[in-house]
């Protein structure tokens, strides 16, 4: 049985940051935070050295990890590295985004996804398909031949060989049948609007009344325009739960800073990383701090980004003047909520899952605990 303390840190959570508080872990779960002089004399107590103890991070976009780019490439072994990697940033949880491809790499993706659960770490959550069912208009990186409208059959048929792995689709619901939207509703899989390119009202109508997100704000929408307002408005005013990529690159601090005083706690950190990869559909090329894929022009697309979520938090701090504890927030509390998992994880809190990463001043890892063990 595993029974310890984790002390001398401050302890960031819930929006705030809690000094001289003791975490009391035993085998996965938080069972308290006390004062750390209550502590009982006989706990193993594991000196944190005044570092932050945060939530571990949970990212609802990223495709690859590690060199493995298993969202567009995917290999028998390619979520396991890419577990691996994720736990030594601090990222806890993850969703596999499988961006715009063929259905036999969304089939083959699946079941190496079912094969792999038997030997998961832990932090792995499930699949986000980011189309095939998306707008030409706002394709962004995604092939243009790969894309399709939505058919009944053929999302039947995607979730049920998911069997549970599906988690979130990203599409365009202006053009999709709204037996699709329907049935997708029924199956508990949340839809986040991206890649699209509705008018205002198509976009007011899918927002309305259901649990909904939105896919890296700003990145894949049509530009707002004061006669034509379009998503990015309709998102503003709807307030689902929304990814946006803080690196400085798919969207600008100023940008950034306009959607959190809009979206509040609706606004949450992905990375929408990648990593190289020379086959599929999906060819992705580093370019300093940041991926592109390569038209047959030579024209050059942002296909993805570099980033850690530990790094987003970073950015948030220094670049847009949102306190740590909120940027923590956005790594955590507000994922958990948008995929409907904050009822154990997320936060620093009793009865959750003994999550964390422990990190300094600099924003470097120190820490990285799943479920009670320490992983690095």
């Amino acid at each position: 049985m595993k029974y310890f303390s984790l002390t001398n840190g401050s302890v960031i959570t819930g929006g705030e940051i809690l000094q001289n508080k003791a975490v009391i872990v035993k085998n996965d779960k938080i069972v308290d935070i006390v004062d750390q002089c209550s502590l009982p004399h006989d706990i193993e107590k594991i000196d944190l050295g005044g570092n932050y103890l945060a939530p571990g991070f949970i990212d609802v976009q990223v495709n690859g990890a590690g060199g493995a780019f298993f969202g567009g490439a995917p290999t028998a072994d390619g979520l396991g590295i890419m577990e691996k990697a994720l736990l030594k940033e601090g990222t806890t949880g993850f969703l596999v985004t499988a961006a715009t491809n063929k259905f036999e790499v969304y089939r083959q993706m699946i079941q190496y996804a079912h094969d792999h659960r038997k030997e998961a770490l832990g932090n792995y959550l499930g699949l986000h398909l980011e189309g095939p069912y998306i707008n030409p208009r706002s394709k962004g990186a995604h092939p243009v031949g790969l894309i399709k409208k939505a058919t009944l059959d053929e999302v039947k048929a995607l979730v049920e060989s998911g069997d549970g792995e599906i988690r979130v689709m990203t599409m365009a619901p202006e053009l999709q049948p709204e037996e699709v939207i329907r049935y997708l509703d029924a199956q508990g899989i949340v839809i986040s609007i991206g890649h699209s390119a509705p008018t205002y009202d198509e976009a007011m109508h899918f927002l309305t009344g259901r649990k909904r997100m939105a896919t890296h704000l700003y990145n894949g929408m049509q530009p707002m325009h004061h006669r034509y307002p379009g998503l990015i408005p309709a998102i503003f005013r709807a307030r689902p739960f929304t990814g946006i990529v803080v690196d400085g690159i798919h969207v600008s601090y100023p940008m950034v800073r306009l959607a959190k005083q809009v979206l509040a706690d609706s606004l949450m950190l992905v990375t929408d990383a990648v990593t190289t990869c020379k086959t599929g559909a999906y060819q992705h090329t580093l370019r300093n701090d940041h991926y592109v894929t390569v038209g047959a022009d030579g024209k050059e697309t942002i296909s993805g980004s570099a980033l850690s979520m530990l790094k987003a938090v970073q950015n948030c701090v220094e670049h847009v003047d949102i306190s740590l504890a909120e940027a923590v927030n956005m790594a955590s509390l507000y994922p958990a909520q948008s995929i409907g998992l904050a009822d154990r994880i997320g936060q620093i809190k009793k009865g959750f899952d003994a999550d964390f990463i422990v990190f300094d001043s600099n924003f470097q890892v120190c820490k990285v605990c799943l479920k009670g063990t320490f992983m690095c």
